[in-house]
């Protein structure tokens, strides 16, 4: 709801007037679209010297007896001066099927059935120069006696100085035509993205600042929301308030909104510089959160991850752990002191039904103050494979929307072949069918192209009319009563021109012959089969996909040596992995195979803080066969680890050492770890020694290291016992032979008497 205001408070952009079309605004008590729009520059493949640009074509429903007008500007584009310029309109024959105007579009007819008169307009045309033109006309004049859809064309004569006249521009276009009172409307829903790239590296740091020039005035995202802001509203419930005339659905990816909360708190850097959003991503916010108010809200998966290139190379976690409604989706980046979530009120943050849903539905219920819908999956790129939609459906989703042409036979859906445009399908999963909405692709590359130097404007949205109104007339032929639904998605990252968006939006209330629908009330509408999927053509580079599957790996092994819930404690390593993979990154292989890059490389140093120190000089010294040997092992991490320790001798020979299992280490702390050792021999021994998870990780270096032992091996003890023994032997043998001597009477040996007295000498 909306309370009636005369202005807005925040000075920023309002509401654009609103012209009443005929008939219809009176039809629908609302007023038409804007008719202020970007002028629109006609393209000449023919070459013609002179460009017809056109910023006013009226009215956008053709009734009997209605006035038209079509103003704009020439533009010269040639070396000549034109003279006596005259300008006609002129239009073909009635399309009556989307498939006869996709043939006209693809080659637009001369538009002769029936012209309205020359008429001449004032002043030459000098290279370079610019003029204004304007021309009426009438519906009967232009024989205008049948709905439908019709070719028109612009025709400009001049005339070269010395020359004869001839066309020199030329503009092509359509025209609608209907009854005030049609006998058959088209339903049309909006889904509305609000995502961008993510901004952040893999620790959570912010890599750049662009968002700040997303969200600033006339950036990006800043028109994404105004075009919102700008629709019109109808009176509400209570006379006091007032809803939207467009029930438009938002799609919000909650890692935007994390950012953007960062940001706005504030201050935040990039690098070693101070970043430059933070007041415009304040504003965003405030204004989001009063659009979200008013509008249905779609969560999308955290980071908005590339569901099918993770799936495609095993990672099917990692789309479970992004999924907004399951418990099962961790995903999200822990808020250090400086970057708290900044609430839409005190209360916002609840956790209430957090069981059942993921930390992206927390984010969304936290900064926008709503509770998102969570079991709608939107396929980047419109497409998804079989395996991919049966991990979805596992993680709470049970409505996908998907492109016509990411189905067999999307065109059903869309009104190719005449037959009415159903915007639901189905699809079989593993656990049963699929509710599909199809969004028809046709409208999305129309929406693609109203972008702000575009220089279309308005005929882009007389484009957009021109595609419902051919399936609104073919519908007419059918039984009375039979259903029409149109689901219009932007590509993700929407470039919008709040001016010509809004109109087109604005549209689906005042034309009588269309209905602005809710992306829900398409679940209840008519349903088609669309046939098999067809797997996405776009995908993020293999290379990139396999460098974050192998590290999605170590994050799995290394969450089994988590003590506690890996789920909480790895929430921000999960983020990361969303961030690297996220589908905003097709179409720049640069930035992702960076991220990509940048994820390996932090994982790699979360591995990296649990480690092994070495001695100081290298050696440990055992002062027995039997001393164990004592290590002391660092855990840097906020968490508790379970580890083991790994220990190899060069050949195993001299020393052994007893596995000691799996040890718990607490958090910031460091842990002696004794390991018995048994020493067969002294000396130094070459020992390398390792820790790992208890899946076999690697954690931090291997450390090898010199043990010393002084201490007797059982060797080194055998040698010694067995000298004594042999001396023992010995000493044995002579005594034997002794005893044995003196009893046969053999006299001991004894040395000449001469040999035991000194010479003596004679005295001088």
């Amino acid at each position: 709801m909306r309370r009636r205001a005369a202005g807005r408070a925040d000075g920023r952009h309002s509401t654009p007037s609103l012209l009443l079309v005929a008939g219809a605004a009176l039809l629908a008590g609302l007023p038409a679209a804007p008719a202020a729009a970007a002028p629109a520059l006609a393209s000449a493949p023919d070459g013609r010297p002179v460009q017809i640009t056109v910023d006013r074509l009226e009215p956008r429903t053709v009734v009997p007896g209605s006035p038209i007008e079509v103003s704009g500007t020439l533009v010269n584009d040639s070396t000549e001066t034109w003279s006596d310029l005259t300008v006609r309109v002129q239009r073909g024959d009635v399309l009556t099927s989307r498939d006869a105007l996709v043939d006209e579009l693809a080659d637009p007819d001369e538009a002769t059935t029936a012209t309205a008169p020359f008429r001449e307009l004032d002043g030459d045309l000098e290279p370079g120069d610019t003029l204004q033109f304007s021309y009426a006309t009438t519906a009967e004049e232009l024989q205008l006696t049948e709905d439908g859809v019709y070719p028109l064309l612009v025709n400009l004569n001049g005339t070269r100085e010395d020359g004869d006249p001839e066309r020199v521009g030329q503009l092509s276009t359509q025209l609608v035509v209907g009854q005030p009172l049609p006998a058959a409307r088209t339903s049309v829903a909006w889904l509305w993205p609000i995502t961008d790239r993510p901004h952040r590296d893999a620790s959570g740091g912010f890599a750049d600042d662009d968002l700040a020039g997303e969200v600033a005035d006339g950036g990006r995202l800043d028109r994404a929301v105004r075009v919102l802001e700008d629709l019109p509203t109808v009176p509400g419930a209570d006379p006091a308030e007032t809803d939207p005339a467009v029930p438009v659905t938002l799609a919000v990816d909650p890692a935007l909104l994390e950012e953007l909360s960062l940001m706005a708190v504030g201050p935040y850097t990039v690098g070693d510089d101070e970043g430059t959003g933070t007041a415009d991503a304040g504003d965003l916010l405030d204004r989001l959160r009063t659009v979200a108010e008013e509008h249905p809200v779609v969560a999308l998966p955290y980071a908005d991850v590339d569901a099918d290139a993770l799936v495609a190379t095993g990672q099917s976690a990692v789309v479970t752990r992004s999924l907004p409604g399951t418990a099962e989706g961790t995903a999200q980046q822990p808020a250090d002191d400086g970057g708290a979530l900044t609430p839409a009120d005190p209360g916002a943050g609840s956790t209430d039904g957090a069981a059942e849903t993921g930390a992206g539905a927390a984010i969304v219920r936290e900064v926008l103050g709503v509770t998102p819908r969570t079991d709608l999956a939107w396929a980047a790129g419109g497409a998804l494979s079989g395996p991919t939609l049966d991990t979805l459906q596992a993680g709470g989703v049970d409505t996908v929307v998907l492109s016509d042409q990411g189905l067999a036979d999307g065109d059903r859906a869309v009104g190719v072949g005449g037959a009415p445009a159903a915007a639901r399908s189905s699809q079989p999963a593993a656990a049963g069918d699929v509710t599909t909405l199809v969004a028809d692709s046709r409208l999305s590359e129309v929406v693609a192209e109203a972008t702000p130097d575009s220089g279309q404007g308005r005929l882009t949205e007389q484009r957009y009319l021109a595609e419902l109104g051919a399936l609104t007339r073919q519908l007419a032929a059918r039984e009375a009563g039979t259903q029409q639904t149109v689901l219009v998605t932007p590509p993700r990252a929407v470039d919008p021109d709040p001016a010509v968006l809004t109109a087109m939006m604005t549209d689906t209330a005042t034309q009588p012959w269309l209905a602005a629908v809710g992306v829900d009330a398409l679940t209840t509408g008519p349903e088609v089969a669309t046939g098999d999927l067809v797997d996405s053509t776009a995908a993020l580079p293999a290379a990139g996909m396999t460098e974050i599957a192998e590290t999605s790996r170590v994050r799995d092994d290394f969450a089994a040596a988590v003590v506690g819930d890996p789920a909480t404690v790895l929430a921000g390593t999960d983020a990361a992995i969303a961030r690297a993979a996220s589908a905003e990154w097709r179409g720049d292989d640069e930035g992702f195979a960076a991220a990509a890059a940048d994820l390996q490389d932090t994982v790699a140093d979360l591995r990296g803080q649990v480690t092994l120190l070495s001695p100081v000089d290298g050696t440990y010294s055992l002062a027995s066969s039997d001393a164990p040997l004592v290590l002391t092992v660092q855990n840097d991490l906020p968490f508790a680890v379970d580890v083991r320790l790994e220990l190899r001798t060069r050949d195993n020979v001299g020393l052994t050492t007893e596995d000691i299992g799996v040890t718990t280490l607490q958090p910031s702390s460091r842990t002696p770890l004794q390991v018995p050792a048994h020493v067969r021999q002294s000396g130094g021994f070459a020992v390398s020694a390792r820790l790992t998870t208890p899946g076999g990780g690697p954690l931090g270096e291997t450390v090898t290291m010199q043990v010393k032992s002084t201490a007797y091996g059982w060797i080194t003890l055998g040698i010694t016992f067995g000298a004594a023994a042999l001396l023992a032997l010995l000493f044995l043998r002579r005594a034997v032979r002794f005893v044995l001597a003196r009893r046969r009477g053999e006299p001991e040996d004894q040395a000449p008497l001469d040999a035991a007295v000194p010479p003596t000498r004679s005295p001088v």
